[in-house]
């Protein structure tokens, strides 16, 4: 028996393979000189692909790859998700500091929790997996804004109109971007009672081998006690928690 192949798949993933490193956005124009289909139909498979998750509309007729691929891609890794591989990292760096801890991802413009740990000891937020928190206020959403590719960032700015949730809330975008600036050149973000008055968290990237960010890892807990001496031993912790996760990620299986 011959097999049946389905044309319309074939084609869809000829699309997605129009993505590469060097190019994270894709047009319909894109698509009908390249795979020599005709304006309705570039259209059609495009808003099929941003319907299924696989796309997200940036602006106007231009795409980027959407978070169905990374959903795909930590179930991929030992048939587990990456909370599960997080998990016990975080775990072992709430028993170490004894303060709270998380993991995340970036969708719809905010920051989602995907994995936490608690402390045995009373905390001051009660972030739960699933959680939604605002990324200009947060050190998680500044670690994601941070790394965003700039036409990614900008549309954000203009979709997202900043609020302030405390007197530390940064809610300019030029005082933003600096901010923004700083987490790159630094390589860690902080949110210094922005969102909360009394909280203070410090937040780390995870990077694939190829130089995408593919999570936060934070640990957070009131800003009299984590600072100091005991936010820079966080802060150590955190680093070394996300270099032993991108060695291990990133090593042949």
């Amino acid at each position: 028996m011959v097999a049946q192949i389905n044309g319309s798949v074939v084609k869809a993933f000829e699309i997605l393979k129009l993505f590469s490193a060097g190019r994270t956005i894709i047009s319909a124009a894109d698509v009908m000189a390249e795979l020599g289909v005709n304006a309705v139909t570039a259209h059609r498979f495009l808003k099929t692909l941003e319907h299924v998750g696989a796309l997200v509309a940036v602006d106007r007729g231009r795409y980027r790859l959407g978070f169905l691929f990374a959903d795909l891609a930590e179930r991929l890794l030992d048939g587990g998700s990456l909370a599960g591989i997080l998990q016990p990292v975080l775990n072992a760096l709430t028993g170490r500091l004894g303060e709270a801890s998380m993991a995340t991802l970036f969708r719809a413009d905010k920051v989602v929790c995907i994995a936490r740990a608690v402390p045995d000891r009373p905390v001051l937020v009660d972030i739960r997996v699933g959680s939604e928190l605002e990324a200009w206020c947060t050190a998680h959403g500044k670690l994601w804004l941070a790394h965003l590719p700039e036409k990614e960032l900008d549309a954000y700015f203009s979709r997202v109109d900043p609020r302030a949730f405390t007197g530390a809330t940064i809610t300019g975008e030029a005082a933003l971007r600096a901010e923004l600036e700083r987490v790159r050149r630094e390589g860690f973000a902080e949110n210094r009672g922005e969102r909360e008055d009394t909280l203070h968290a410090i937040a780390v990237p995870l990077f694939s081998g190829s130089g995408r960010m593919i999570t936060g890892l934070s640990v957070f807990g009131p800003v009299a006690r984590l600072s100091g001496e005991a936010a820079a031993t966080a802060l150590a912790h955190l680093k070394h928690a996300a270099e032993d996760l991108h060695r291990s990620l990133d090593a042949p299986r």
